[in-house]
Formats: C-alpha cells, sequence, structure tokens
C-alpha cells in the first residue's frame, strides 16, 4: 500500500468551499493539488477565491508574496475526470450530501484513479458505510472531515468505516498533521463525528427557535454570542456553512426521519432557497454580506 510519503498529488472532488479550502490547505503545505469540478464556472470560481485568500494570508504576513506565488502554480484545475484522476496519491470527496451522488462519484474515478489512491470524503453527516462499497475500493476508503475555515479551525476528522484498513487510517492520521491539522479519529462511525454532531444540535435548535416563533435569527445570535463570547452565532454559521448544504443536510435526515421538527426546519431553509439566498457565497442569507450585522459593534445591544 501507499506510504505517507509517497503522497505527492492530491485530487480534490467539488470545487465548493471546503474542496477550494482543503485544496488550498494541502498547496500551503507544499503539495500539488488537481482541483475537479464538472463546471468551468465553479472552478474559474475557485481560482477567485483561492487568490483572494492568499492575497489575505500576505497581508496577515502569514506567508510571503513569494511563498503566495509558489502555493498558486501548485494548485491545478480540470473538469475532464481522466485528468484529474492521472496522478492522484490521495482524493478528498466535497459534492453534496447525498450518499447516491458521492457513491456515483466515486465508484466513477475509481476506474480512473491508480490503484494506489487513498479514497476520502468530506461529508459533514454522512456515515463512509453508506457508499463504502460504491467506491469500488472500501478497504482504501474513510471519511476524513475538515472544518471552515480549514486554517483557523485546524481539526480533522478520521472516521474509517467497518472494512477499512487500518493502514489507511494510521497514515491519513499522519497526513493530517503534515497539512497542519489535529487529527481526532473516531472509535466507530458517528454522524456529525464530534464537533459536527455538537454543531448539528445547536443549529437544529437554533431554527426550531425561529420556526416555533420564539425568536428572530438576530435575537437567537445575540443570545449566544452574549453568553458565549462569540464573534458568530447560530444563523451566522449556517451563512458560513451555505444555507444550501444545511438545507440539504436538514432535508435529508428530515425524509428518513420524518419528524415534524425537522420536515419543519427544512421547509423554512428552503424559503431562502427559493430566493437564492444561500449565505456568505452569494452575499445574502440571515445576514447582508460582506458586512453582516452580527458584526457591528452595536449588534449586541440592539433588538428586533
Amino acid at each position: 500500500m501507499i506510504t505517507i510519503d509517497d503522497i505527492q498529488q492530491i485530487l480534490i472532488v467539488g470545487a465548493g468551499t471546503m474542496g477550494q479550502q482543503i485544496g488550498l490547505q494541502c498547496a500551503l503545505h507544499g503539495y500539488e493539488v488537481m482541483l475537479y469540478d464538472v463546471q468551468e464556472e465553479a472552478l474559474a470560481t475557485a481560482v477567485s477565491r483561492i487568490a483572494a485568500y492568499l492575497a489575505h494570508f500576505v497581508k496577515d504576513k502569514r506567508i510571503t508574496l513569494d511563498e503566495a506565488v509558489a502555493i498558486k502554480e501548485r494548485i491545478f484545475t480540470t473538469t475532464d475526470a481522466e485528468t484529474a484522476a492521472m496522478d492522484a496519491d490521495l482524493l478528498s470527496e466535497s459534492v453534496p450530501e447525498d450518499p447516491v451522488l458521492k457513491g456515483k462519484v466515486l465508484g466513477q474515478f475509481n476506474q480512473l484513479c491508480p490503484p494506489r489512491t487513498i479514497f476520502t470524503t468530506n461529508t459533514s453527516t454522512l456515515l463512509p458505510s453508506m457508499f463504502a462499497t460504491a467506491t469500488g475500493r472500501p478497504s482504501q476508503f474513510a471519511a476524513f472531515h475538515f472544518h471552515l475555515p480549514v486554517w483557523d479551525a485546524n481539526v480533522v476528522d478520521v472516521m474509517p468505516h467497518a472494512g477499512t484498513d487500518t493502514a489507511v487510517t494510521t497514515l491519513l492520521t499522519t497526513f493530517a498533521q503534515r497539512i497542519g491539522q489535529i487529527p481526532i479519529v473516531l472509535d466507530k462511525e458517528h454522524s456529525g463525528y464530534v464537533f459536527n454532531a455538537m454543531l448539528s444540535a445547536l443549529l437544529k435548535s437554533a431554527i426550531s427557535l425561529v420556526v416555533d416563533g420564539v425568536a428572530t435569527p438576530a435575537d437567537v445570535d445575540r443570545a449566544w454570542m452574549g453568553i458565549m463570547k462569540t464573534p458568530i452565532g447560530p444563523f451566522g454559521i449556517q451563512d458560513s456553512i451555505g444555507l444550501d448544504t444545511v438545507w440539504k443536510i436538514t432535508d435529508f435526515w428530515a425524509k428518513i426521519g420524518g419528524h415534524s421538527t425537522d420536515l419543519a426546519n427544512a421547509a423554512f431553509l428552503k424559503t431562502y432557497l427559493d430566493q437564492g439566498k444561500t449565505g456568505i457565497k452569494s452575499g445574502q442569507g440571515f445576514y447582508s454580506y460582506p458586512n453582516p450585522a452580527f458584526a457591528q459593534p452595536d449588534f449586541l445591544h440592539k433588538s428586533e
């Protein structure tokens, strides 16, 4: 099996926010990155955002301008799956939260990637066992889940399924450390891993308070921010994640469980998507960006 020192090129499947940040984090630590998406527009957006991240790092003196240029040169993009897969040593998948779709995409890349390639999924709440067989290489597959922003919220969940080779789990743990992450290795599969399991409970409660007419999104955030002394609350967090992603997860589990609270929460989130409001990436979600109300000095002292 491939060793940690054999890993040179990282294939990122899905050029959304997570894919962009995972790819950039790998490039920051010297790895060559191939960013794949089926849409040219998504790749163009990814290149623009990565450039903005690098400019911000230079401004904050995290890296030099020369280092930024070198990092950018290690990142390649393509809409051609065969080209993307050709030299991949480790694949990180960040496509929408649908086990059938994830299995289909990974199954496609199983036919194209070299036998050595380790497959990982960045799924937020799904279990790798849901689509491990569909990948075509279940023993070389595990969940490898990042948090946003990847370079600051630098914890990675390493979650094998029952069929994952233990050597793969060890390799992923070491790889996480090599790209500046803190690996949390789960002893068994668990939806939402560790942090996301706690966060999901918070977000569900926050949405329910609004759906039930108890408080507005802004006042829910004020309660959390004022007591926990955080710079952002549950609804600001959802804007950061992307309301499309939050809805997809909420709707998936609502349909499986059929619970009235989950169904109502999913319907509430859908009203924002129907208006094109997906959060930070669209400039509008529960707040307006780039200057959201919760970031203003007087936010905690206002009331709705």
